[in-house]
């Protein structure tokens, strides 16, 4: 079994769990605003890590299935609220939020999922006793707070500084640890190791495993936005150009300009999302062709992974060997080699 067919097997269980704690009621169309990002469903990847790292340190579905829960809801309300944020086009293959139901509607109806989740984690700590679920509790504040302040980091680049002059790769992987690495990889694989009562030792490890996963994924990431099949990923091809986003591959190209190219990149950069014209964005795209950004953040995610090989390699005889290891491993290379 791969990590996908892992996923694939308790998807079900996860959603359910969410509707529980997130029903239609009155008034209806706010509810339903927030249900329909959670009917949308995503990949499940961070749900999916929680319960298989749970199961990898001898615990079960049942004891992780709230925090795995707990852990979906999150990415659902974020998204909506980053969406309308970002004011992006779609999610999931379908419009945004806030283009379906205006930015004011989208934002305080996130907030629905926002309380349902610290509900789940609040009766996880009823479920299990104290030690074990204020462990997790805090794990979830923790993971959360550094992921909020990854996007007030994003953000106020995007919205207020808006100069790639201002912009490097340190600022990159700032963002890219606490959006991805942490709340992506080994965040919900932590989560889901201490259900089963792993030690601090471990969780460390799988923090070292996880941080250059994460930084694989987010580059991926980056670089299916500039070359994927909008119907597959999901999302509108070129986001992150149109929303001035700071990434590898804009950061090179930029890096490598002419002093009148970069004139203009920065000149585009500068603008609000909406004032970009389908003729900047083209600029941009023969700017990054031109310098080989993609070729470049395809390299330096390769290099990435490699890493994330080599730790799994230097910890293996500390992680338990059982029919979830193999699981494991095919997990942390699925999550940069993908296609969405």
């Amino acid at each position: 079994m791969n990590f996908k067919e892992y996923i694939e097997q308790h998807r079900q269980e996860v959603y359910g769990t969410i509707c529980k704690y997130v029903p239609i009621k009155e008034p209806v169309e706010n509810h339903k605003i927030m249900r329909d990002y959670i009917d949308r469903q995503g990949s499940y990847r961070r749900p999916g890590l929680v319960l298989l790292s749970a199961q990898l340190f001898g615990g079960s579905v049942e004891k992780a299935l709230l925090p795995a829960a707990a852990q979906q809801l999150s990415e659902d309300w974020i998204l909506m609220q980053d969406d309308v944020e970002d004011d992006s086009e779609m999610r999931r293959g379908k419009p945004a939020a806030q283009k379906l139901y205006g930015a004011i509607h989208a934002f305080n109806a996130s907030n629905i999922g926002h309380m349902a989740m610290w509900r789940m984690l609040k009766d996880y700590i009823l479920q299990v006793g104290p030690e074990i679920g204020n462990k997790i509790y805090e794990k979830f504040y923790d993971m959360l707070e550094y992921t909020v302040d990854g996007q007030y980091i994003e953000n106020n680049f995007i919205h207020y500084v808006k100069d790639l002059d201002k912009a490097d790769e340190a600022l990159y992987y700032r963002i890219a640890d606490s959006k991805t690495s942490y709340y992506t990889v080994y965040g919900p694989m932590q989560i889901g190791a201490i259900t089963a009562g792993a030690s601090d030792e471990m969780l460390e490890i799988l923090k070292q495993i996880g941080q250059p996963v994460g930084v694989a994924f987010q580059i991926t990431d980056d670089i299916l936005d500039m070359t994927a099949d909008e119907k597959v990923f999901g999302k509108k091809n070129f986001g992150d150009l149109y929303e001035g986003k700071v990434t590898l591959i804009i950061l090179h190209a930029y890096s490598q300009a002419m002093p009148e190219e970069k004139e203009k990149i920065r000149a585009i950069y500068k603008k609000e999302r909406k004032d970009k014209t389908k003729d900047e964005i083209d600029f941009l795209r023969s700017m990054i062709e031109k310098y080989h950004g993609i070729e470049y953040a395809q390299e330096v995610a390769k290099k990435y992974g490699e890493m994330a090989k080599s730790k799994i390699e230097e910890y293996k005889d500390k992680l338990p060997q059982n029919e979830y290891t193999q699981i494991l491993v095919s997990a942390m290379e699925e999550l940069y080699v993908r296609k969405k």
